[in-house]
């Protein structure tokens, strides 16, 4: 049974983002927010109101959005959450989650301390991934007005945190910076094992895209 806390965020993030068109909106946010109740019942010992609201609240102010800046979505959840009263062991514990859920560059290490900030950096990282990550791709390709493919620009693999700000050159160029990574970055091992057939997906996709690109196909 979901908490009264749970609830209400679950409400909010419905409210706030039911009509989000950047491929961050409230059914992003659900699929994680069930896909980490998952992850959480093949752990040990998991504050599972802690991985709900982390999971319903991790994008509430992405950074792409803010200007880069990685403090907005923290700030934004501790202000919900203060909202609705929740205590502020808990109130900490999911804005340390928010605050370093994100992808921030290939040469940038995640920092998850917790194993419910685990839990749902790979659910989150999961929607990134296979069919749905691919979608979610280009919708954001779309919405911010970036090229589906570019051929004369390379990747900038291994970028740092500055460089991975600014944004990806092309939806292509995307899979090659961060979606084909994320394999290597589960915690979990529910994680792990989804993250296996979703990287195979994307890996077929782009050598079907590649063929007709080049119309070999």
């Amino acid at each position: 049974m979901k908490s009264s806390a749970v609830q209400q965020t679950a409400d909010f993030i419905k409210e706030k983002f039911g009509q989000e068109a950047s491929g961050h909106d409230w059914w992003h946010m659900y699929r994680v927010w069930q896909l980490a109740k998952r992850i959480a019942v093949d752990e040990k010992n998991v504050d599972m109101e802690v991985v709900e609201l982390a999971a319903l609240l991790h994008d509430i102010a992405d950074f792409k959005f803010h200007d880069g800046d990685f403090e907005a979505g923290p700030k934004a959840a501790r202000a919900w959450l203060e909202k609705i009263e929740v205590e502020e062991p808990t109130i900490a514990h999911v804005e340390d989650i928010v605050r370093n859920i994100s992808f921030k560059g290939a040469s940038v290490a995640p920092s998850l301390k917790t194993l419910e900030g685990k839990v749902v950096h790979d659910a989150d990282k999961l929607d990134a991934m296979g069919a749905i990550g691919i979608t979610r791709a280009f919708a954001y390709c779309g919405f911010s007005g970036i090229p589906i493919f570019l051929p004369d620009r390379a990747e900038a693999l291994n970028m740092t945190q500055e460089e991975f700000v600014k944004g990806a050159i092309s939806g292509i160029n995307h899979f090659h910076e961060k979606l084909l990574l994320l394999k290597d970055r589960m915690y979990t091992k529910t994680g792990k094992r989804l993250a296996q057939q979703r990287h195979r997906y994307m890996e077929k996709f782009l050598q079907e895209f590649e063929k007709e690109w080049a119309s070999e196909d």
